[in-house]
């Protein structure tokens, strides 16, 4: 899931409601891993804080298998793994 929110106040209000939610790769990029019903709760926490006119949320489904990759700087220290990923992003 993703956004950009032109407000600095929503911003901040979006990126809290989706720590709640999911986990953040970036600023404004988290993984949500759970059900159907956790993706359609959260998308309705965040319909309503944002302004649809003004800001972007994006949400796409991953392959459970698909292919992983980096490219650039590590998000994390060498030698820390981060547990609360599942195993096949970490």
């Amino acid at each position: 899931m993703g956004y950009d929110i032109s407000d600095p106040r929503r911003l901040l209000r979006v990126h809290r409601e989706m720590c709640k939610h999911a986990t953040p790769l970036e600023y404004s990029i988290f993984l949500l891993v759970g059900s159907e019903s956790d993706k359609k709760r959260c998308l309705l926490e965040i319909g309503s804080l944002i302004e649809p006119q003004e800001d972007d949320v994006r949400c796409y489904a991953l392959p459970a298998r698909g292919f992983q990759g980096r490219i650039g700087r590590a998000s994390l220290p060498e030698g820390i793994v981060w547990t609360g990923l599942p195993a096949a992003i970490a």
